[in-house]
């Protein structure tokens, strides 16, 4: 059997489809593996199809909330079906267009299959193998489904399963309090669902700074069940729903709950082992993503990774960014660095959050920092919006001002924080932020303010 040589082998078309334009365009012989639906998680089962959901939870809170603002609002139906039919049409049609122009260019050879890696240069893709001088892995992650008793026994939903619901459980119990499972919660209680979030660790979002995550649970907790420092410890099925039996970590008190359905919200665990990188000679780390390092090299010389794959920064923008940088570094001797720390990420619950760089704790592992909180109800805006609660926390190198951390919870979080990361991203102190002039009264000025209100740590 004859085997295909190729100059570029990429597998993934989500942040993939970069390198595989970037090698086209330079005339290179490519190929693109990817078993479906083309698009990536982010455009079929992330980050897209989820804000689309979200988007009409928000107005359904901003109604909710106008009451303190002196206008009394009623809600009078909310079209689910609707709602998520809109979100699977968009979403069909883009991937739709993106694997017309896949299939229909006559210069790339997309295979849709499974792939795996036989050695260092070849995959085996389907019934047939190809091979590739330079190997780029951008495969993704897939949920991860904890080791629960009976879990496998219930008809339990993924952010990728719950896709395809069209009518909202009467009530729903949610294993995970990180991203995926806050913004969830948040989406099905604004549609009416009753809601329970069971979080093992000690709070909600708990990568996030821990003052966030209080603000967070205690407006969650307003609106639905939240238990941290719960673990579950088995799940069964019961008439009309399921039975979740968890433990309470501080007290070892036993915790029993009920609804019609169950999501796990557990995190992601990488595409790696699908792709058998081993027979590569990549190596993966304890949880099974695949070490690259900052110029998302692999061990192996020729084969280059980012992505979801990496468990880095799992975030799209983040992978755009690595997929342009491995495809630099594949090409030139002066090899150029992925900037982890100037990562941003949002988290679209109610409230928002959105962070860059390290929180204060993490800073203070290495440097004399300087803290600054300003809250949204210290500004002009901020008052008239009547939101008391939201703030914005920078986190500061006493020693050269440069900005190690911007953290914001509240109304608009993830436009406000993106001061920061510019700032952060070139290189800029918190005396770029002090001469910047912010416009009075908008509700920017919540990061403006933040030079101002500095005080030291250690």
């Amino acid at each position: 059997m004859a085997v295909k040589q190729y100059d570029v082998v990429v597998v993934g078309s989500g942040a993939g489809n970069i390198v595989v334009s970037q090698a086209l365009a330079e005339g290179l012989s490519v190929a693109l593996v990817d078993r479906g639906p083309v698009g990536g998680t982010c455009l079929n089962l992330g980050c897209i199809p989820s804000k689309m959901l979200i988007f009409p939870a928000d107005r359904v809170m901003e109604l909710r909330e106008a009451q303190k603002l002196g206008i009394e609002a009623e809600i009078k139906n909310i079209d689910f079906s609707g709602i998520m039919e809109r979100m699977r049409t968009s979403i069909a049609r883009d991937r739709n267009a993106m694997h017309e122009g896949l299939t229909q260019s006559q210069e790339l050879d997309f295979y849709e299959v499974e792939a795996h890696l036989v050695d260092d240069h070849t995959l085996q893709v389907g019934d047939e193998q190809i091979r590739g001088d330079k190997i780029v892995l951008a495969a993704g992650s897939r949920p991860l489904v904890p080791p629960i008793k009976g879990l496998d026994a219930v008809d339990y939903l993924t952010n990728e399963t719950v896709l395809t619901l069209d009518e909202p459980p009467r009530s729903l119990i949610i294993i995970g309090g990180g991203y995926i499972g806050v913004e969830y919660a948040h989406f099905f209680e604004a549609m009416g669902t009753e809601v329970a979030v069971v979080e093992m660790l000690e709070r909600l979002v708990p990568v996030e700074e821990p003052g966030i995550s209080a603000v967070l649970q205690k407006r969650l907790s307003q609106r639905m069940a939240i238990r941290t420092h719960t673990r579950v410890e088995r799940v069964s099925a019961a008439d009309g729903g399921c039975v979740v039996e968890a433990r309470d970590t501080h007290t070892g008190e036993p915790v029993r709950m009920g609804a019609q359905r169950l999501m796990v919200a557990a995190g992601r665990r990488s595409n790696a082992d699908l792709l058998q990188v081993e027979n590569a000679g990549i190596e993966t780390d304890e949880d099974g993503f695949i070490r690259a390092n900052a110029y998302l090299e692999t061990k192996v010389p020729h084969i280059w990774a980012f992505g979801d794959i990496i468990g880095k920064a799992m975030f799209r923008h983040a992978a755009n960014r690595e997929a342009l940088i491995a495809w630099h570094n594949a090409n030139n001797d002066h090899k150029v660095r992925m900037d982890y720390l100037s990562v941003p990420h949002a988290v679209f619950s109610w409230p928002q959050i959105a962070s860059v760089g390290l929180t204060e704790a993490q800073a203070r592992e290495e440097f004399e920092v300087a803290v600054g909180h300003v809250r949204y109800a210290d500004t002009a805006k901020g008052e008239a919006m009547m939101e008391n609660e939201g703030f914005a926390k920078i986190v500061v190198d006493r020693e050269n001002g440069h900005i190690l951390g911007v953290h914001v919870i509240g109304p608009y979080a993830p436009i406000l924080v993106q001061e920061g990361i510019t700032v952060m991203a070139n290189g800029g102190t918190i005396d770029w932020l002090a001469h910047a002039l912010h416009i009075h009264p908008a509700v920017s000025e919540v990061i403006g303010d933040l030079p101002f209100v500095l005080h030291a740590h250690d």
